[in-house]
């Protein structure tokens, strides 16, 4: 699943395309009219999380790429797209095996900017006001589940999940409301913190590399085989390490 710096990514690569006029719109997507993109020029292209936002003047595209969701500019996939958008320029953009979704055109009225990790409007203190809130309202609540709660952290997915909690030593089954207040604001800080590490890693085609515990077999703290297994109400994979990763709660 593409996480919040990949979109940022996507559109930088993009934004030659604002401004320009889509000129041929399709694809086997049912949940929006393609024909009514064609001849509109594209007013912006914005993230949050992990959507990728296309504004045009009579409507706003929301493309989410779930799982195994996948993009390509200038190019395709052997594979037929899900929407397929051609620019007066000549150059394409390609979305495959995601959400395609008319949203209202107020698009500063459907997203919490705040909540968006990669966003200029990043709130921290919001962050750590709905996580002391999810606690209150769920004493089981894990630490792993709360950093991909996109209403908290949007745009955070499994890669930057397990890389914080092994950077601020915290167990992924740690309930939120037992953490105490210095690793809650730690979980926060990291979150951003590493959401923009990701972002030049990327960048440098050299992510992997720094991968610490994602999908890692041994601790480079500690030298002992990590912890893997699908946790949480989210079921997604963690890997943690039981000696130099503390659970609270």
């Amino acid at each position: 699943m593409p996480e919040g710096p990949s979109l940022v990514i996507l559109k930088e690569q993009t934004a030659r395309f604002v401004g320009q006029e889509i000129v041929r719109a399709e694809g086997n997507t049912w949940a929006i009219d393609t024909a009514r993109l064609v001849g509109q020029p594209v007013v912006s292209l914005r993230t949050w999380g992990k959507h990728f936002l296309i504004q045009v003047p009579t409507m706003v595209v929301r493309i989410h790429f779930l799982l195994f969701g996948t993009y390509r500019v200038d190019e395709r996939r052997d594979k037929p797209p899900r929407l397929s958008l051609g620019f007066a320029d000549g150059g394409e953009l390609n979305f495959y095996a995601c959400s395609v979704k008319e949203i209202d055109i107020d698009i500063d009225a459907c997203y919490d900017w705040a909540a968006d990790v990669m966003s200029d409007a990043w709130d921290p203190a919001l962050a750590r006001k709905k996580l002391r809130a999810e606690a209150k309202k769920n004493a089981d609540a894990l630490v792993c589940d709360a950093l991909l709660d996109q209403d908290i952290f949007a745009g955070v997915g499994n890669i930057i999940k397990n890389e914080v909690l092994f950077r601020i030593r915290v167990d992924p089954r740690s309930t939120v409301g037992a953490l105490p207040p210095a690793k809650l604001r730690a979980l926060v800080q990291e979150a951003r913190q590493y959401s923009f590490d990701f972002l030049e890693w990327k960048k440098a085609f050299v992510l992997k590399k720094h991968w610490l515990a994602h999908n890692q077999k041994t601790c480079p703290r500690c030298h002992i085989p990590f912890h893997k297994a699908h946790l949480g109400r989210t079921n997604r994979r963690s890997f943690w390490c039981e000696r130099c990763q503390k659970r609270y709660g």
